[in-house]
């Protein structure tokens, strides 16, 4: 005999526009975050990392332990994974000097291999099914990755190819507007679709993010970076505030 389905609650949001909304306005807060601690406040890359790295560890601690999602904790966390994957990446570009290309190589390779022991052990990677301890687990790590990985995606496309910081944006935009299509009018996986926009959301905050806070002649703006994250992080909370918020569900077996 079936056993008759139940919804479970997952302990991530559920994937709406209000989400994409607000993850960009996150990976863009990201940028600017993580470059006031770096470069405002001369800390340096290294230390910007482990900054955010204990941030992340303590707020991903905190998000596992919770029974149910929590709007606040989740963005919170999600805050902290874009800015230490900003410090991270730039670490790696950088003071580590494999640039670049290299950085961006050995990242997606590491975004890889996380989805593929995700999916051995648990069996899916859809972030529907985030309602354990295992699968949450994996879910940050992966986040973790791919929000450094887009960091150094971003920083690759405008710098290295030359189209600048306007020029990547509009890249990301555009690849983010093909993945909307294919969402709406192909059946490609989800979940595939689901990730693939995850990590191109990251370089197009980090872009975005540059674009405010870097010199006029390096092609940015040069707005005080601490002004546009506390001005990026108020608008952040008053959509988590006004959009709904809700846990995402999926089918499983009743006990």
């Amino acid at each position: 005999m079936t056993e008759p389905m139940r919804e479970t609650l997952s302990k991530v949001p559920a994937v709406t526009l209000g989400f994409w909304i607000i993850k960009i306005l996150a990976t863009t807060l990201g940028e600017t975050g993580g470059d006031t601690i770096t470069m405002t406040m001369n800390l340096g890359y290294l230390v910007g990392t482990a900054i955010f790295a204990a941030v992340l560890i303590v707020l991903v601690t905190a998000q596992i332990a919770a029974r149910r999602f929590h709007p606040a904790l989740y963005w919170a966390t999600i805050v902290a994974s874009t800015t230490a994957g900003t410090t991270l990446a730039d670490f790696a570009d950088r003071s580590l000097g494999i640039g670049y290309t290299g950085g961006s190589a050995l990242l997606l390779a590491c975004v890889i291999a996380s989805l593929a022991v995700w999916k051995v052990v648990t069996g899916s990677v859809s972030v529907e099914r985030v309602s354990d301890m295992r699968s949450e687990i994996f879910y940050w790590i992966t986040i973790t990755f791919s929000q450094t990985l887009g960091t150094a995606l971003g920083d690759w496309m405008a710098d290295t190819s030359g189209l600048g910081y306007v020029g990547a944006a509009c890249l990301f935009g555009v690849a983010l507007a093909i993945i909307a299509a294919l969402y709406f009018w192909t059946g490609i996986s989800r979940v595939t679709l689901f990730w693939a926009a995850f990590v191109l959301t990251r370089p197009l905050g980090a872009t975005v993010g540059d674009f405010l806070d870097k010199p006029i002649d390096h092609g940015g703006l040069n707005l005080s970076r601490p002004l546009a994250s506390l001005v990026l992080a108020v608008v952040m909370i008053l959509l988590i505030a006004l959009l709904p918020q809700r846990a995402g569900r999926h089918p499983s077996m009743a006990a």
